[in-house]
């Protein structure tokens, strides 16, 4: 496991330094940059007592892999990454708690860390309790996808498993009901009852759900769609999904 990471972009940098100080070893700015947001970055680094280095655009354009660093990037101690159990754990705190109803939603397959960037954004926006990802053939919380996540992605959980199906019937048999988007679906969104415990299933938008993972759903249902485009990207069908189930639980 990594023992560091790298954070960068304003609203990415502020989100941890916000949620987890004690993660931010030190900060970069760039030189002769005049931000209102960076010095108020810089300020907040200094009343916890974190290093900020000046440095030129090339080299914070390296450390960031050429992204999007907006003249300031964190060195941090890498996020612990939630499993299964720490799924389980939660769930049980909701159950006792009793004053949530549980709501996820899961990601089958998508590998594209704008996307998933995009979907922590959705699901922090619509108060899901986490996004659940399969440890394989997905991404997991890289630079890019917290960049683009806009702070999201120090404040939804996300949960990487080792079998996305095992997983989904542990949830079931704690009572949440999943209900899988599939354009083919004869069911349809908005009329599908989205109020109780719920995990909503998102497939990579070339591929869809895969068999298990949509035959280990309770429900299918398709968006309705009147265009010509046949698929829409999934950060904004999974914004769709989850704000009806939003709309339907005010």
């Amino acid at each position: 496991m990594k023992k560091q990471d790298i954070t960068f972009g304003i609203h990415a940098v502020e989100a941890v330094l916000k949620h987890s100080p004690e993660r931010v070893i030190e900060l970069w700015v760039q030189a002769g940059r005049d931000d209102k947001r960076l010095a108020t970055l810089i300020q907040m680094a200094a009343e916890y007592g974190i290093s900020v280095q000046t440095s030129a655009r090339k080299v914070l354009d390296e450390k960031s892999d050429n992204g999007q660093h907006q003249g300031v990037l964190a060195r941090v101690k890498a996020v612990k990454q939630l499993n299964d159990n720490d799924l389980s754990a939660l769930l049980d705190k909701i159950e006792v708690e009793k004053t949530e109803t549980p709501f996820f939603l899961i990601l089958d397959g998508v590998t594209d860390p704008h996307n998933l960037g995009a979907c922590l954004r959705n699901a922090d926006a619509a108060g899901v309790h986490g996004v659940i990802v399969p440890r394989d053939n997905s991404v997991g919380l890289t630079p890019t996808v917290s960049k683009v996540a806009c702070g999201a992605a120090e404040v939804v959980p996300l949960f990487q498993v080792t079998n996305l199906a095992r997983t989904m019937k542990s949830i079931q048999d704690k009572g949440v009901w999943i209900v899988g988007a599939a354009g083919e679906a004869d069911s349809d969104l908005y009329k599908t009852d989205l109020k109780g415990p719920l995990a909503i299933a998102m497939g990579a938008e070339d591929k869809g759900l895969r068999r298990l993972t949509r035959e280990g759903c309770d429900s299918i249902a398709s968006i309705p769609m009147s265009g010509s485009v046949s698929s829409l990207n999934v950060s904004v069908a999974s914004g769709i999904c989850m704000f009806e189930a939003v709309r339907q639980r005010l």
